[in-house]
């Protein structure tokens, strides 16, 4: 049985507006639809625990109305892990989930990052969209090197975090860090759906790709599986 394991943002106050963030609904509802028909177990986490704030709310969008309606999904939201109570060898893939909430509380939490670490070396698939890319800045991997370092990624754009007038909110824009960690960061027109695979790195630009990304992570599994 393949194991998922979607990453979800604590983070509630969206910087200093007084308007509140939190991981973004549909970022996390698409995927979990993607793999739970693909007969996954889907477990979640986030840096706080318990219950993690909401944002992107859309109920005119039955995936995100079916993914709140579950009783199942609601009980596991009241109470999320921690990253300090996950052991990596449980899980095949880990996805970062975002929503502006994640820049600020997804980097330098230590332990998610050596959670994505021992994953990827032990051979697991590691995937973030939209601002999820932000838990991937301060990964390193065992013999010291970044994980994105040289590595294809796509990610929420300067230019998308502009257009939505938050360039000055952000603490960083992420494009341009995953960039100075030396990735190569690729990106389609703002809001536009846009996916990047780099061996068993998965990444999407904004919410709109959030189902692409899933997509691809099951596919890649299923390929290794049959070979």
């Amino acid at each position: 049985m393949t194991r998922a394991l979607i990453v979800l943002s604590s983070h509630e106050q969206l910087g200093d507006t007084g308007r509140t963030t939190g991981f973004y609904l549909p970022e996390a509802a698409h995927p979990y639809k993607v793999f739970s028909e693909a007969g996954w177990t889907v477990e979640f986490v986030s840096p706080q625990g318990g219950k993690p704030p909401m944002d992107g709310v859309d109920l005119s969008d039955p995936v995100q109305q079916a993914f709140l309606d579950d009783p199942q999904i609601a009980a596991t939201l009241t109470a999320t892990s921690t990253p300090d109570h996950i052991d990596p060898g449980d899980y095949d893939v880990i996805f970062y989930a975002g929503g502006h909430g994640s820049m600020w509380d997804f980097p330098d939490n230590t332990r998610l990052a050596e959670v994505a670490a021992q994953m990827y070396e032990a051979g697991g698939v590691v995937a973030a969209v939209c601002h999820g890319p932000a838990a991937l800045i301060n990964v390193r991997l065992s013999d010291g090197a970044y994980l994105i370092d040289g590595r294809a990624v796509a990610a929420f754009t300067d230019d998308e975090e502009r257009a939505v007038g938050l360039a000055q909110v952000v603490p960083f824009l992420l494009q341009t860090r995953l960039t100075d960690r030396g990735a190569r960061h690729t990106g389609a027109p703002n809001f536009k759906p846009y996916v990047v695979a780099d061996d068993r790195l998965i990444t999407g630009q904004n919410p709109a790709s959030a189902t692409g990304v899933a997509e691809r992570i099951v596919a890649l599994i299923r390929s290794r599986a049959s070979a």
